[in-house]
């Protein structure tokens, strides 16, 4: 019931954002396999904007994994082909990059800057402490932290 009284809504709702019919029917669809998958669907007194979260957070997912994959291919475009590995191996290092992406999301703010500067930048946990107004010791947890999320992305 769900479904038939509010699906053409909803893909007519994405499409307005995304401006792409295609994009709009998947994301359409993946919200409400997203409902299906549900243990429990609420009552819902406003099943639009259920519905529309829902579909907010799929659209956002989608618009940052094409955000990284223009990002990878344009870093791509910048190596010899033969240094760039077969489809296969970058379809791989793309998905691996997504899945650290959304590893780095759902750190908090202020560890996932520390990881990244220490990473990215370089910088010592001194360097980090003094830019982030922390502790030295508050910088290493903060690692310590980060490091654990990867380790955990390594083993998925």
């Amino acid at each position: 019931m769900l479904y038939q009284e509010h699906h053409a809504w909803l893909r007519a709702w994405i499409n307005k954002k995304l401006g792409c019919p295609f994009g709009a029917a998947d994301l359409a669809q993946d919200t409400f396999v997203n409902v299906l998958l549900k243990s429990e669907l609420p009552a819902l007194q406003e099943p639009r904007a259920y519905l529309s979260r829902i579909a907010h957070g799929l659209m956002v997912d989608h618009v940052r994994r094409r955000d990284l994959e223009r990002a990878y291919l344009e870093a791509l475009a910048h190596i010899a082909p033969a240094e760039t590995g077969s489809p296969e191996a970058r379809a791989l290092m793309l998905e691996l990059l997504m899945r650290l992406d959304a590893m780095l999301d759902g750190l908090p703010a202020k560890v996932r800057t520390a990881f990244l500067l220490a990473q990215l930048e370089g910088l010592g946990y001194a360097e980090i402490a003094a830019r982030l107004g922390v502790t030295t010791r508050t910088v290493g947890t903060y690692m310590a932290t980060a490091m654990l999320q990867c380790m955990a992305l390594c083993q998925d």
